[in-house]
Formats: C-alpha cells, structure tokens, sequence
C-alpha cells in the first residue's frame, strides 16, 4: 500500500491519507505531572477534570507529587488515585521547591509530552487531546501553552486576575513567543526537556518554568502561546493571598534576573508599568466583554506589581545574608 505523507484529515491529526483511504496513526502516550502543596480546597476538582479528558485513558499516565503539603492535599489524592482508570504514580517528600518537584515528574515519565496540571486548575474533557493535537502538527515547539478562560460567577479579584490573562491571550497569542508562558496549562515536549537537561533544582520559590523556557528556547525549540485548547484556574480571592502570590513571585523574579540579566526586562516590572499595561489590557477585555469593571485591571496590575517589586527586594536581601 503506497502511503500519501501527508497528516491530514477533517476530524483529527492521527490519520494518514494512503492511496485508498485513511489510516489511523496511533495516539502517542501522555504523561500528566500535578506538582501541588497545601491545595485541598481545589485538588478535587483539577483531579475530576483530568479523569474526564476523552484521551485515551490506557495512554495517559497521571504523576502526582505533593511537596510537603501540610493540609489534606496527599489524603485526597490517594483516595482518588484508588478509583481512576489510568496509569496513576504518587510521590510526596518534605518541601523541596518546584524545581526539584517538577524533575520528579520528568524522571518518571513514560509520555512522549507532559501536561502540566496545578492543583487549582479545571480542564475541559478536549483539553489534552487539543493540547497534544496542536504539538503533533507542529514539531518544531517544545512547550505551548492553553488558553485562560474565565470561570462563571467569579469573585471580582478572580475575575481581574484571569481576564487579564485572557486578554494577553487576545493580544499575543497563536503565535510563536519569548513571553513567558509558566508551566500550568502547557504541554512540554519531553524531548525539549530532557535536552536542557530537566529543571533547575536549585530554585525553590517559583520561576523554575521561565528558567527551562530560556533553555529550551535557547536550544531553537519555539515556544508557543495560545494553543487551541483551553483551560480555567481558581485565582486568589482575597486581596491577602494575592499580594503573598505576587511577592512570592518577586523572590522568585529575582533569582530568574541574576541568572538571566540579558534577557530579563526589569523595568516592566515596576508599578507604573504594571498601571499602564493594566489600562492596555482593559481596554482589549472591554471590547470583548463589554463589563466595565475590567477598567479595575490597571490597580489591580499595579498592586500585583507593588507586591513583586518588594518581594525581588527580599530575594536580593536574602540572598546577600545568606550568599557566605
């Protein structure tokens, strides 16, 4: 039978057209990494949303790794892993930071990609069949990230929070970028990972994902934002936890800067920078929504950025205290 090398077909990428017909190419197996700590009051739900994906379940494999979690976060994962129909490996140890939590996936994947999952995200059931979809057709990308939707009846500092992603999305996405991506809601081409050689162990707070993006970037793998798939994610509600997310991530920018200072733009990261992008994005949310309360985007930028800004302070006066 003399094949016709061309992936195409109106339903789904995994048929071959041959000389009478179709042939069905097989699904490449997926391993699904959910790194989590203290997350027993969203867990459920990203663990239900990933036992509804209409993949195959016999070709996707689900790690779990609880880093250190203090709450029932481990509990609930284990009572669910007992009644789900997929591959399922459970790996917990004292807190070590995401870097070397991420790597314990990646040291006991069996997929060819792996998507991560956090622990407050809900997935659509198409989510990792689009996901996977997008990196077959386009082999030259190592990690592509989904986009944000916005969940209904969300409290209005969630809301801000994810349509602003949405609206970096409209802006920027479908397209190859050197925007940062983060981790939950991307596909990782394992290939891409294990070539830069996993994640940087030595990062505890966050900013291991931009960390691998430049690697793998720099390697000529593209990275992609916006895929076809989507995903949601249950943002900070109080305006507590969102300045303790947002200063967490300013320790976490400063380790990323002293590693990266060439390509890491530090003056984006100020308040009024947050302002003025808050504004541009409001108005893009606008035109989409029409609800005013996006035109809050530019102070709630500006306080996430405040937030940033004191904990990359922090980061440069821990590491300093603790450099010797």
């Amino acid at each position: 039978m003399r094949k016709h090398m061309r992936l195409k077909h109106p339903f789904s990428f995994n048929y071959l057209e041959v000389a009478d017909g179709w042939v069905e190419l097989p699904w490449p197996k997926v391993t699904v990494g959910v790194c989590v700590r203290n997350c027993a009051s969203t867990i459920r739900e990203a663990i239900e949303s990933i036992v509804a994906q209409d993949y195959p379940h016999e070709l996707m494999e689900v790690i779990f790794v609880d880093d250190g979690s203090k709450d029932e976060t481990l509990q609930i994962i284990r009572e669910y892993a007992s009644k789900m129909d997929m591959n399922v490996k459970i790996f917990h140890h004292k807190w070590r930071g995401l870097g070397f939590t991420r790597n314990v996936v990646v040291n006991n994947a069996s997929g060819k990609y792996i998507v991560w999952v956090d622990g407050d995200m809900i997935l659509p059931k198409d989510h990792v069949k689009k996901q996977v979809e997008f990196m077959e057709k386009n082999p030259n990308v190592g990690i592509a990230k989904a986009r944000y939707g916005v969940l209904n009846n969300e409290k209005l500092l969630s809301f801000l929070d994810n349509i602003s992603y949405v609206a970096v999305d409209f802006l920027y996405g479908g397209q190859s970028t050197s925007r940062p991506l983060g981790t939950g809601g991307s596909i990782y081409r394992v290939e891409a990972i294990r070539m830069v050689e996993g994640f940087d162990n030595s990062i505890s707070g966050v900013g291991e994902d931009m960390d691998i993006e430049f690697r793998i970037r720099k390697k000529g793998w593209l990275l992609f934002l916006g895929s076809p798939a989507v995903f949601y994610e249950r943002r900070r509600r109080t305006l507590l936890s969102l300045w303790q997310e947002s200063f967490w991530h300013g320790c976490g920018g400063y380790q990323i800067w002293r590693k990266y200072k060439e390509t890491f733009v530090l003056y984006k990261m100020i308040p009024f920078a947050g302002f003025i992008a808050g504004a541009w994005y409001a108005v893009t949310a606008y035109k989409a929504m029409r609800l005013k309360k996006v035109f809050l985007l530019p102070f709630h930028y500006c306080f996430k950025k405040i937030a940033w800004c004191l904990g990359f302070i922090s980061g440069q006066i821990h590491h300093k205290r603790f450099k010797y």
